[in-house]
C-alpha cells in the first residue's frame, strides 16, 4: 500500500466500526473524525503523501499540527477543552504519520511489550505487569493499516496465504502479526520492544537482577572463554543478559552474531559481524534460516559465535561449533529449569540430526560449560537465578553441578560451590591470584 493509499485509508475509515475508546464520548470520536477529514481536505491527499515521502516524520507532524490548531480554532470544535484538543491532534497525527493508538506506547521507554487483541482491546507491559491501554483500535482497517506500515518496507504482507508473519521495526523491535483468518477476535499484533537501557552487567546489578559478586563471576566466565547458555521463560530477560555478557568479550576478538531478529548491540566493539535470518519473500523464495547462518559463520573466521536463540535444528550446528574450537560461544533457549534446558537441547538437536540420545548428550556435555537460568516472577521482577556447570556424568549423559542458587522467598543468592573454571583460569594466568582471593574472601560467608 502506498503512502497516498495509507493516508486515504485514514481519511475514509468508517467511524461506526468497533467500539469507542474507553472513557471517550461519541462526540469526541465524531470531532476527531471531523478533524481528520478537515485536515486532509485542506491540505490534500497528494500533499500529505508527498510530505511523508520526502520529509522526516517529526517535521511532518510539526507542520500538520499547525494546520490542526487552525482547524480547531473554528467554532465547530468550540466544545473541546484545551487538553482534549491536544489529545485529538495527537491521535489524528499518530494515525496519519505513525502507528495509530500504539505510537505513544512505542515512544514510551517504560513499555516493554505491546499487544493488540483485535478491535477494542489493546494491552501493554510495563515493569513486568500487563495493563490495559486507554486508546484502542476502533476498526479492523486501522489495525491492518498499521500492520502494512510495518511490513511494507520489508517486502512482507499479511493476508490469507500468509496469516502468520514475523518482522521487526527499524529500531529492532520484534513484531508478530496474526491475520483474522485464524485469529477469531480480529487481527492480533504483538510487539516486543528492544531496550538499550540495559547494556552491561553493572546495570543489571543496579536493577537488582543479580548481586555484584555473581556478575563478577559471569564476567570471568566470558573472559575465560566458557561456552555459556542462558535459559528461561518468555520475557525473563535472556536476551538482555546475553547482551550484557557479550560486552565482556575482548575488543581483540572477532564476533559473529546470529539472530532471528537483530537485538544484540555491540556499539563499542570494533570487529562484529551481525547476521539476521530472513523469512521467505511474498513469492515464497529467499528464506535464510538460523541454521544456514550458523553453518556460514564457521567460514567467517569467528573467535566467538553468539546465537540469539536456539529454537530448532540449528542447535546441533551450534553444539558442533562449540566442539570445534569456537570456545566462548553464547546462546539462549527457552526452558523452565536447568534440567528442562538439557532436555530441550537434546530434542532440538535431534531435529537437525537423527542421532541417538546418548550421542547428543555427549555432544552437549563436551560443548557446553555453563548454564545460567533467568526468571520473571508474578510481581514483574526479573532475576538471574541459578548457575550450573555442565559436564559428563560418571555413567555417561549430562551432569549438572549447581554452583549458585536463588531463593525466591528470601530473595537471596547462595554460592554452593566455586565453579571449576576459576581455578583453571588461575593456572592459565587469565585471572590473577589477587583478584580471585579478594573475591573468595568476599564469598567465604556465602560458601560456608
Amino acid at each position: 500500500m502506498s503512502v497516498l493509499e495509507r493516508v486515504k485509508t485514514c481519511e475514509s475509515r468508517a467511524t461506526d466500526e468497533g467500539r469507542a475508546p474507553q472513557g471517550r464520548s461519541e462526540e469526541y470520536r465524531r470531532l476527531r473524525e471531523d478533524l481528520r477529514h478537515e485536515l486532509v481536505d485542506r491540505l490534500g491527499l497528494s500533499a500529505i503523501a508527498s510530505m511523508l515521502r520526502s520529509v522526516s516524520v517529526p517535521q511532518v507532524r510539526q507542520e500538520l499540527e499547525v494546520t490542526c490548531q487552525a482547524i480547531l480554532n473554528e467554532a465547530h470544535f468550540s466544545s473541546l477543552m484545551r487538553s482534549e484538543q491536544a489529545s485529538i491532534t495527537n491521535e489524528v497525527l499518530d494515525d496519519i504519520c505513525g502507528y495509530g493508538p500504539i505510537q505513544r506506547l512505542l515512544d514510551d521507554d517504560s513499555v516493554s511489550e505491546i499487544m493488540i487483541n483485535g478491535i477494542g482491546a489493546l494491552f501493554f507491559e510495563r515493569n513486568g505487569k500487563i495493563e490495559s491501554a486507554q486508546s484502542v483500535f476502533e476498526s479492523k482497517d486501522q489495525i491492518l493499516m498499521v500492520i502494512d506500515r510495518i511490513l511494507a518496507p520489508l517486502g512482507r504482507r499479511l493476508d490469507r496465504s500468509n496469516p502468520l508473519v514475523d518482522a521487526r521495526l527499524a529500531n529492532g523491535d520484534r513484531v508478530n502479526a496474526v491475520s483474522d483468518t485464524i485469529a477469531l477476535n480480529g487481527p492480533v499484533v504483538t510487539i516486543r520492544k528492544f531496550s538499550d537501557r540495559i547494556t552491561s552487567l553493572d546495570r543489571l546489578v543496579e536493577l537488582g537482577s543479580l548481586p555484584a559478586w555473581y556478575a563478577q563471576l559471569l564476567a570471568w566466565a566470558v573472559h575465560s572463554r566458557e561456552d555459556i547458555a542462558v535459559a528461561g521463560g518468555t520475557g525473563s530477560g535472556k536476551t538482555t543478559l546475553l547482551n550484557a555478557l557479550s560486552t565482556q568479550i575482548g575488543i581483540d576478538e572477532r564476533i559473529v552474531t546470529i539472530e532471528d531478529s537483530a537485538e544484540l548491540r555491540f556499539d563499542s566493539h570494533p570487529d562484529v559481524v551481525r547476521l539476521e535470518a530472513r523469512s521467505a519473500s511474498i513469492e515464497g523464495t529467499g528464506e535464510i534460516s538460523i541454521r544456514d547462518l550458523v553453518k556460514n559463520a564457521l567460514r567467517m573466521r569467528p573467535d566467538r559465535i553468539v546465537v540469539g536463540e536456539c529454537r530448532g535444528e540449528e542447535t546441533i550446528d551450534m553444539l558442533q561449533a562449540m566442539n570445534t574450537g569456537h570456545d566462548g560461544s553464547l546462546t539462549t533457549l527457552h526452558a523452565g529449569s536447568a534440567q528442562e534446558a538439557i532436555l530441550r537441547l537434546v530434542l532440538m538437536a535431534r531435529f537437525g540430526m537423527d542421532l541417538p540420545t546418548d550421542i547428543i548428550e555427549e555432544q552437549i556435555a563436551s560443548a557446553l560449560d555453563l548454564l545460567v537460568m533467568s526468571a520473571r516472577y508474578p510481581d514483574g521482577t526479573r532475576r538471574i537465578t541459578s548457575l550450573s556447570e555442565v559436564s559428563r556424568g560418571e555413567k555417561g549423559g549430562v551432569r549438572l553441578n549447581e554452583c549458585i542458587s536463588y531463593d525466591q522467598v528470601t530473595g537471596e543468592w547462595e554460592l554452593l560451590r566455586e565453579p571449576s573454571f576459576v581455578s583453571q583460569a588461575l593456572r592459565s594466568g587469565e585471572l590473577t591470584r589477587e583478584e580471585v582471593e579478594r573475591w573468595r574472601c568476599l564469598m567465604s560467608p556465602l560458601a560456608a
